[in-house]
């Protein structure tokens, strides 16, 4: 069996597959190209050359798809590559083993956003699987360019079809047109920025596509309840047979805090002598030790829930547990959660 000849469109139609096992036929013009010949009848052009001390071999093509002159000028250019100095094979083998946007998504959720409190941390996963991944998840992380960034927060500002609430709960309910989100735009390029971020520290690449992502103009949603709104509420809430709840509304009014700290808030976390309330850095969105002044009615029901609240048997002011009170409506004004006394919502203004 020949081994080394001047390769041609003739030889490899007339070279004949071994059963059991695949041959080579090198080219006497081009050093290390050869034309392989598998057991199934396939023929590919190779190129064995040494780099570093190690025997190397890279495919070139399969043949007829690539001719045997095609084939001699690649190899050619490769061996400049390699008179040079690079290895065509390893970089070959970088671009396979390069990370995608599904990795990078993978990884910032593992190590980044187990660190966040678990609503941010939700919010931001639901944005990376629902959104980002079905766009770019096939897509390399070197590939992503500002381009890309700003086409995807476009789209993502444009909104969605929504089901239209007016209709019945059933696959046939009509959808409304699109509701542009310029809000959730911006939130999404935030997570970009910190992802990409992360990946220029990871080494996955060398600049942020991200960085000075165009923001859109934001409308914050501001509602004040007018006096005589504000006399219905507090008959509601000294009328409400769950003082509970009532307390944890005035408590929200009166602070300014988040429902969620002011449920886990503990009674020596009070100072009542110097009304001060001292957060624990596990409760504040901040995760840093705040200290609030409060003035004396809250320092007023801190006291009165002192004393309604069994000694030892609980430590906690309201309430561990998030438990609708009776009389009082959930409702969700962005990322918080108020109670609103049924009795104060006589329109829809409230």
């Amino acid at each position: 069996m020949v081994k080394r000849l001047k390769l041609n469109e003739k030889t490899l139609r007339e070279a004949e597959p071994i059963e059991g096992n695949s041959y080579q036929i090198f080219d006497t013009e081009i050093l290390g190209l050869a034309a392989k010949v598998q057991t199934s009848g396939m023929r590919t052009f190779t190129l064995d050359y040494r780099y570093a001390g190690r025997q190397r071999r890279m495919t070139i093509g399969r043949w007829p798809e690539w001719s045997v002159t095609a084939a001699r000028e690649r190899a050619k250019d490769l061996r400049r590559m390699i008179d040079e100095g690079q290895d065509p094979l390893a970089a070959k083998e970088e671009l396979r083993e390069a990370p995608h946007i599904t990795d990078m998504i993978d990884r910032y959720i593992r190590e980044h956003l187990s660190k966040l409190a678990p609503v941010n941390a939700g919010d931001q996963t639901s944005m990376l699987r629902q959104m980002l991944e079905p766009a770019w998840g096939d897509r390399l992380v070197t590939d992503i360019t500002k381009s890309d960034v700003a086409k995807f927060l476009d789209f993502v500002a444009e909104g969605r079809p929504r089901p239209c609430k007016l209709k019945p709960n059933n696959r046939a309910r009509k959808l409304q047109g699109h509701k542009p989100t310029p809000v959730r735009a911006n939130r999404v390029g935030e997570v970009l920025r910190k992802m990409f971020t992360l990946a220029v520290e990871w080494e996955w690449r060398a600049d942020n596509p991200a960085q000075g992502f165009h923001r859109r103009l934001e409308h914050a949603r501001e509602r004040f309840l007018s006096p005589e709104e504000l006399v219905r509420l507090a008959a509601a809430l000294d009328n409400a047979a769950d003082q509970r709840g009532a307390s944890i509304m005035r408590l929200c009014m009166l602070t300014g805090a988040r429902v969620g700290e002011v449920r886990t808030a503990r009674f020596e976390q009070f100072n009542l002598d110097y009304a001060i309330w001292s957060k624990p850095a596990s409760t504040t969105k901040q995760r840093k030790i705040h200290r609030v002044p409060i003035s004396q009615d809250v320092v007023a029901i801190v006291r009165q829930r002192r004393l309604v609240v069994p000694k030892g048997k609980a430590q906690f002011a309201l309430a561990m547990h998030m438990v609708q009170p009776a009389g009082f409506l959930l409702l969700r004004r962005g990322r918080r959660v108020v109670w609103v006394a049924l009795e104060a919502l006589q329109d829809e203004t409230i």
